[in-house]
């Protein structure tokens, strides 16, 4: 596992405008639509600290082991996993560490409503997920890591069918899921 990092306050010079936000969303090339890979898993711990492990444990009920989530008392059933896509975390993290935005599993994989929608399945390494209906929209944190701007960008009505701030999902079935894992589509809706 890497040690915990905890983040220092997200510095404004790193928030991209708007403008500029659109124009590198556009230009990103389209993500794979039926199978991807996970670049990063991420562990949320209190405080906004995360830790990063090289195997994250998923299990039903539980969510990703060791995160705030499965921590919590106060669960939603069907937040158990957030996922982003990697490349729109990369575009508004503008170099700070990936694992910010605090999604337990950042994935190379078209998160769109149309290509996911709500029940459909992905096998995520040995995990097998379920997509919620569970809007995942941006917070607070979030505008504060990255901007208003950036949240802005997830909200755009233009936008907000790519559910560029992510998706949430439940465990099926647990197991292990590692960096370069393959995302697999297995059924949507």
């Amino acid at each position: 596992m890497s040690d915990l990092m905890v983040f220092p306050p997200s510095d404004p010079r790193l928030h991209l405008p708007l403008e500029r936000l659109r124009a590198a969303l556009a230009a990103l090339p389209a993500p794979p639509r039926d199978l991807g890979t996970v670049a990063l898993v991420v562990e949320r711990h209190p405080d906004d600290a995360r830790r990063t492990p090289a195997v994250g444990v998923f299990a039903p009920g539980e969510g990703l082991r060791g995160d705030r989530w499965s921590l919590s008392e106060r669960r939603h059933p069907e937040a158990e996993v957030t996922l982003m896509r990697a490349d729109v975390a990369r575009l508004v993290c503008n170099g700070q560490d990936l694992s910010l935005p605090g999604d337990n599993l950042l994935v190379e994989l078209d998160l769109s409503a149309e290509n996911l929608p709500a029940g459909s399945k992905l096998q995520v390494g040995e995990v097998l997920l379920e997509i919620t209906a569970k809007p995942h929209t941006g917070c607070l944190k979030f505008e504060r890591r990255f901007g208003a701007d950036a949240r802005a960008l997830t909200a755009l009505d233009d936008l907000k069918p790519l559910r560029l701030r992510g998706i949430h999902a439940r465990v099926v079935s647990g197991g292990a899921v590692r960096p370069g894992d393959a995302v697999r589509v297995l059924g949507r809706g």
